[in-house]
């Protein structure tokens, strides 16, 4: 089943997160754990064709000219001198979208995705996608936990006006 959380709780989600979450729900049958054990690529592989309908840029393979680098610091003549690769990016730059499968909790991936998409230029939202079971675990659940904490403790404030966890 897609579960999905907005954080902060207080903020509905924006039209564009949501058309993002309908993606997740057309091709939740090809995608939903633990009746598939997919890598994010390969679950990235099957939202292309939606997120490309709701005008998202999406990584079409690993080799340098696939990715879809956001800038994060300009050098001399204006020049990207650091920018960090995303799974995919509004046609307006504003929102990310991350997707994770077995690293999300386990290596702290889902903490990587949320500093990088603090770093990047002009973005506003950051989506991260998780499995809803991996190895028995409920990801999503944990990284729930980790954003409500995050959101109700109000000691660290970031720079997105939102993150938007959803479970596959």
């Amino acid at each position: 089943m897609i579960r999905y959380q907005f954080f902060p709780k207080s903020i509905k989600i924006n039209e564009q997160s949501q058309a993002i979450v309908e993606c997740f729900l057309r091709v939740e049958e090809q995608i939903k754990s633990p009746n598939h054990t997919l890598s994010s690529n390969q679950v990235l592989d099957i939202l292309r064709p939606y997120l490309l309908a709701v005008e998202m840029l999406v990584e079409a393979g690993k080799a340098r000219e696939q990715k879809i680098p956001v800038p994060v610091l300009f050098g001399l003549n204006n020049k990207v001198d650091i920018s960090f690769d995303a799974d995919a990016l509004s046609k307006d730059g504003k929102i990310v979208l991350e997707i994770e499968a077995g690293r999300a909790v386990d290596n702290y991936q889902f903490l990587k995705d949320i500093f990088q998409a603090s770093m990047m230029v002009g973005v506003e939202y950051l989506i991260i996608a998780v499995r809803n079971d991996y190895r028995g675990r409920d990801d999503f659940a944990k990284i729930y936990k980790f954003l409500e904490l995050l959101y109700i403790n109000n000691r660290l404030i970031l720079p997105l006006k939102g993150i938007l966890l959803i479970g596959y």
